[in-house]
């Protein structure tokens, strides 16, 4: 199935966290991989020497996305704009989803790059921060052939944080909630 496109994919913040992890999926999966970073040039280099040694073509770029307003008209609009791009684009075969993680332990969230701990967030739902390959084998996936009937969906990575609601503010110190 794999025959049928062409396997390259642009990860942007590939330099470490979900992004790393996600370049590292992909290109297991056999894609090339276009890797951007903003400030951290020694963290895209070594992702391509990650994706290199998988036999996979990388190639690093430099990619500013830190602009508060960029980035917030970006957020506001993607889940609107995939779903008309799942629509406008799928009599071509291609497919458009979006990927929404929660609290994922990362450089980024002040946690390093290692497996959270269990228990370590009692009110959640899945008691731990996610890990940012959980959430690149998601994105894989979507990306692989065997999703080519999904298109313009969202998918939560959040340990079902997003299902709680409202009760969440005042439940996430404890797993009280669980009980009633």
């Amino acid at each position: 199935m794999s025959d049928m496109y062409d396997q390259v994919a642009v990860v942007t913040g590939a330099d470490s966290g979900i992004g790393k992890a996600t370049a590292v999926a992909l290109a297991e999966q056999g894609f090339d991989v276009g890797i951007t970073y903003h400030s951290d040039r020694d963290g895209a280099e070594e992702t391509a020497e990650l994706v290199r040694g998988l036999g996979r073509a990388p190639a690093v770029r430099r990619h500013d996305l830190t602009d508060p307003e960029r980035a917030a008209a970006v957020k506001g609009g993607l889940r609107l704009l995939s779903r008309v791009l799942a629509l406008e684009l799928a009599d071509y075969g291609i497919t458009v989803n979006t990927v929404a993680p929660g609290e994922i332990a990362t450089p980024m969230t002040g946690q390093e790059d290692v497996p959270p701990q269990p228990g370590s967030r009692p009110g959640y739902p899945i008691s731990r921060p996610g890990d940012a390959r959980e959430v690149a084998a998601v994105i894989a996936f979507l990306a692989g052939p065997a999703a080519s009937y999904v298109t313009g969906a969202t998918v939560y990575v959040d340990g079902g944080l997003g299902l709680m609601g409202p009760q969440a503010a005042g439940a996430l110190g404890s797993g009280d909630w669980r009980t009633g």
